[in-house]
C-alpha cells in the first residue's frame, strides 16, 4: 500500500486562485502533484515554487480541458508517465457573465465540457484506480451557486455547480464506506483571478468584506472536509448561513431575492 509520501494528487485549473491554492494545500501536506491548466509558464512557475517549498515532485501538464479532446489528451499523458492518481481536484471553471441568448453556443458548449463533462470523464477514467489501491480523495470545486436559485446571468454556472454537487453525493453514496471520498466544495466570493477574468471585478468589488473569502481558505477547509469524508461542505459561517435560508424560505421568495440581488454582482 502507498505512503502519503508517495502519493499524488492531480488539480485541475491549477495556474490561479482556487486550483493554485488546493496545490500549496496539498503539497504542503507531501503529496506530490500533478498540475494542469492552459497556462504552462504559470504552472512551470508554480512547480518550481513547490518542489522547492515542500520537496514534492510537480509534474506539469499543459491542457485546456474546454476541448473536447483535451480530457483524453491528459488521461494519456498520465498513462505515459506511469502516474497514479490518488487526489483529484476537479477545479477549472469560468462564467459567462451575460444573459444567454447573448452568448454565442460556442462559449456555452465550451462551460458545459469544462464543468460538467471534463469532471466525469476525469472521475470515471480515475476513480477504478482508486478503488483498486483502496485509496482516493475526489474533490469537485463547486460553489455556493448550486445551492441557491438560479439568477440571470451567467445562466449555465448555477446549474453546472448543481451538477457538481449532485454528483459527488450520489458518487459518494455509491461507495459507501470504501477508502475513496468524494466532496463538493461549495465556496461563495473567494478572492481569485476569476472575477478579472469574466469581467465582473468592478461589480463585486461593491459586495461587502465579510461576503469574501480568500483560496488559502478555501482550499485548506475543501482538503479538509474530503479527508474527514464529507460529501458537501460549504466554505465559511456567512456561506453556511445563506445556504440554509435558500434551502428553508419559501422558493419564490427566495428565486425572488436571488434574482433582483443579482443586479449588485453581474452586469445586466
Amino acid at each position: 500500500m502507498a505512503t502519503l509520501q508517495n502519493r499524488t494528487a492531480l488539480i485541475t485549473g491549477a495556474s490561479a486562485g482556487i486550483g493554485r491554492a488546493f496545490a500549496e494545500e496539498l503539497a504542503a501536506r507531501g503529496f506530490h502533484l500533478v498540475v494542469t491548466a492552459r497556462r504552462k509558464d504559470r504552472l512551470d512557475q508554480l512547480a518550481a515554487e513547490l518542489a522547492a517549498a515542500h520537496g514534492v515532485r510537480v509534474a506539469v501538464i499543459a491542457e485546456d480541458l474546454a476541448d473536447p479532446a483535451g480530457p483524453t489528451r491528459l488521461l494519456g499523458e498520465l498513462a505515459a508517465q506511469g502516474i497514479d492518481v490518488d487526489v483529484l481536484v476537479n477545479n477549472a471553471g469560468f462564467g459567462l457573465p451575460a444573459y444567454f441568448v447573448r452568448t454565442t453556443w460556442r462559449e456555452q458548449a465550451a462551460a458545459i465540457q469544462l464543468m460538467v463533462t471534463s469532471v466525469a470523464q476525469l472521475t470515471h477514467a480515475l476513480l477504478p484506480g482508486m478503488i483498486e489501491r483502496d485509496y482516493g480523495r475526489i474533490v469537485h470545486v463547486a460553489s455556493l451557486a448550486g445551492l441557491i436559485p438560479g439568477a440571470p446571468g451567467s445562466t449555465l454556472y448555477a446549474g453546472a455547480k448543481s451538477f457538481c454537487i449532485k454528483f459527488a453525493e450520489s458518487l459518494a453514496a455509491e461507495l459507501g464506506d470504501s477508502n475513496v471520498h468524494v466532496c463538493a466544495v461549495c465556496p461563495g466570493f473567494t478572492y481569485s483571478e476569476f472575477h478579472d477574468v469574466n469581467g465582473t471585478r468592478a461589480h463585486v468589488s461593491k459586495m461587502p468584506g465579510y461576503m469574501w473569502m480568500d483560496a488559502a481558505s478555501v482550499a485548506r477547509q475543501g482538503v479538509a472536509a474530503v479527508m474527514a469524508g464529507q460529501s458537501v461542505h460549504v466554505n465559511g459561517s456567512w456561506n453556511r448561513l445563506v445556504a440554509a435560508l435558500m434551502r428553508h424560505a419559501p422558493q419564490p421568495f427566495a428565486r425572488n431575492l436571488v434574482g433582483r440581488r443579482a443586479k449588485d454582482f453581474r452586469p445586466q
